[in-house]
């Protein structure tokens, strides 16, 4: 399976996405950032990397074109949002539709958009995490394909509660993209995802559902 992961900053979930020996041919990493510490970590784990710069175009519609260029070149099986901070069109969507996956630092439909950890804090829920789903037009409400939860601990910042969240991230994110290169993972026609997993699991192990 070809990948083409899409990053804008750091690139932690990209480098738990390089370590995990996945069963999958990382094809090109592209940034809309030239600063996007990712594009070093692809490069260290020898895949090839591409600034496409959204500010040397005119409007959202000709980024995403020039986008969409730049990923076809490599032929993906999937396209991977790693981090990436950009609202895509919904022409750019479609293209990719039942093939792009994003992961969110919140368990979605709760929190969708930006400072999800500091949201929640608000809110005062007892269980947060993160979820990686099927990208849509409508942002951070894609089909679900997998969730990881983490206690909200009394004392919790957002900046603590952002640590928990995001060791499960580098969990989840991994085996997501193993279930997709394993074929485990299917969109059905009414929208809702299916996961196939092995018989032989822990239903008592962390809470991560599917359980895998």
């Amino acid at each position: 399976m070809r990948v083409v992961v899409l990053i804008s900053g750091r690139g932690s979930n990209l480098r738990a996405l390089l370590q995990a020996d996945l069963p999958v041919t990382f094809a090109a990493v592209i940034s809309n950032r030239a600063d996007a510490g990712g594009l070093a970590i692809a490069a260290a784990h020898g895949v090839p990397t591409q600034v496409l710069a959204h500010q040397a175009y005119a409007d959202r519609a000709a980024y995403d074109g020039a986008l969409a260029q730049a990923i076809d070149a490599h032929a993906p099986d999937l396209v991977v949002l790693a981090g990436f901070m950009r609202v895509l069109t919904a022409d750019f969507v479609r293209r990719y539709h039942g093939r792009m996956i994003n992961i969110h630092p919140a368990l979605l439909p709760a929190f969708p958009g930006l400072n999800t950890h500091a949201r929640a804090l608000a809110a005062g829920v007892r269980v947060h995490g993160c979820t990686v789903h099927f990208v849509t037009a409508e942002v951070d409400a894609g089909p679900i394909i997998a969730q990881a939860a983490v206690p909200v601990r009394a004392g919790d910042d957002a900046e603590a509660l952002a640590a928990r969240v995001l060791r499960q991230e580098h969990r989840l994110f991994p085996t997501v993209l193993r279930w997709f290169a394993q074929e485990r993972v299917s969109l059905r026609d009414d929208g809702r995802v299916a996961v196939r997993l092995d018989e032989d699991i822990d239903e008592d192990a962390a809470l991560v559902a599917p359980l895998g």
